[in-house]
């Protein structure tokens, strides 16, 4: 998960009419760091990854990947179900795929569902916390890209090591180097039914 790519790359879209862009212009979107990276959900992705200012917002505008669907209520489960909880691997997806607002979304609910206060809500926040951190600094806003990643390492301190099948030493190792080298790639999460060795 620690292999040094171009974590800058980004794929161009089509443009969007609406939202201040004619059709012809290509918004910049993020690219997946590994598109060869595992899928845990068989929900399709969104046509395009929301970038605040530069594409249709997904909910609120009539062009909007999710225009007109209901906003995601996920429910609430335990930390050992977390297998059966579709939102969750759906969310992990979109988080590996550079569906960052996206994803952030799903994690919120969840997190809402979960309780703010809990330790499943913390583990949600700082997941919360990575995502917009990622988008931030897709867009330019390197401080409070680096802000987020530490508020989400701390609060990955009161996790236990396996969590709902990641890894969590190895995700905040992967974030503290992420932090300090922009030649490393944008940590992916992997879930393991069991310790990694």
């Amino acid at each position: 998960m620690g292999k040094r790519t171009d974590c800058g790359a980004a794929a161009r879209s089509p443009g969007l009419p609406g939202h201040g862009h004619p059709t012809s212009v290509k918004v910049i979107e993020p690219h997946p760091p590994d598109p060869t990276w595992p899928r845990y959900s068989t929900r399709p992705f969104p046509s395009y990854r929301f970038l605040p200012g530069n594409n249709p917002h997904p909910r609120r505008n009539p062009l909007g990947h999710s225009y007109g669907q209901p906003e995601p209520k996920p429910m609430a489960f335990s930390t050992a179900q977390w297998q059966t909880s579709e939102e969750y691997l759906y969310g992990i997806d979109l988080y590996n795929y550079a569906y960052w607002w996206e994803c952030h979304e799903i994690f919120e609910g969840l997190w809402h569902a979960v309780g703010h206060h809990t330790e499943q809500g913390n583990f949600f926040q700082a997941l919360i916390q990575f995502a917009a951190a990622n988008l931030k600094r897709f867009t330019g806003h390197h401080r409070a890209a680096g802000n987020l990643v530490t508020n989400g390492i701390v609060r990955l301190q009161k996790i236990p090591t396996l969590y709902m099948g990641i890894d969590v030493p190895r995700l905040t190792q992967d974030f503290r180097q992420h932090l300090v080298d922009s030649d490393f790639r944008t940590p992916l999460i992997g879930l393991h039914e069991q310790e990694p060795a």
